[in-house]
């Protein structure tokens, strides 16, 4: 009797030691999932304030360089593909070329030096790089959280619970690979 007892004691013993690492697991990747979920809504926060800017720069820009409407398309075109309900990666993706038309944009800025003069556009231009700067900044915070997320995913043995789980790995916001390339403007 008290060798079943025992094995009783001992099965129990197991089963809570278990219970604790699965929840502890569990508790674990529901953290970090939370932490690259919030660091993401600071990105957004980011873009929506560039997107807000936007707009108003253009519209001081096309004042004074009205014949560079493939420049002003391009911006507009980014901004429609971000406005339809769109997966985090397609978001990057939609990011990553208004990021591009933006750098076309301030391009086509160094060929007017009375619009570097005017007021209204320094501000927004000012505005705009800031943004710009808190955006590079709130990326690679995500891609931090997400690089701890990842490992922590895909690492033995949490790659376990996290499958049984569904925990998944995620994107990292990359810059796209034409980015290097230096944006060109022809008169």
């Amino acid at each position: 009797m008290k060798k079943t007892w025992l094995v009783v004691g001992i099965i129990v013993v197991v089963a809570i030691i278990i219970g604790g690492s699965l929840a502890a697991s569990y508790n674990k990747l529901v953290s970090l999932s939370e932490a690259a979920a919030g660091q993401w809504a600071q990105v957004e926060n980011q873009l929506k304030r560039r997107a807000d800017l936007i707009p108003n720069l253009v519209q001081v820009v096309k004042g004074y360089a009205s014949h560079e409407t493939e420049v002003f398309t391009k911006i507009a075109d980014a901004r429609a593909k971000l406005a339809g309900t769109l997966s985090q990666e397609q978001r990057i993706e939609a990011e990553n070329q208004l990021s591009s038309a933006l750098a076309r944009l301030l391009v086509v800025v160094e060929r007017y030096p009375e619009l570097k003069a005017d007021q209204q556009f320094t501000g927004l231009r000012d505005e705009l790089v800031g943004t710009e700067n808190r955006l590079a900044v709130e990326r690679m915070r995500y891609n931090e959280i997400v690089q701890q997320y990842n490992r922590t995913v895909r690492s033995f043995p949490m790659l376990f619970f996290a499958r049984m789980f569904g925990f998944q790995a995620k994107p990292y916001y990359q810059v796209p690979p034409d980015a290097s390339i230096v944006p060109e403007v022809k008169f």
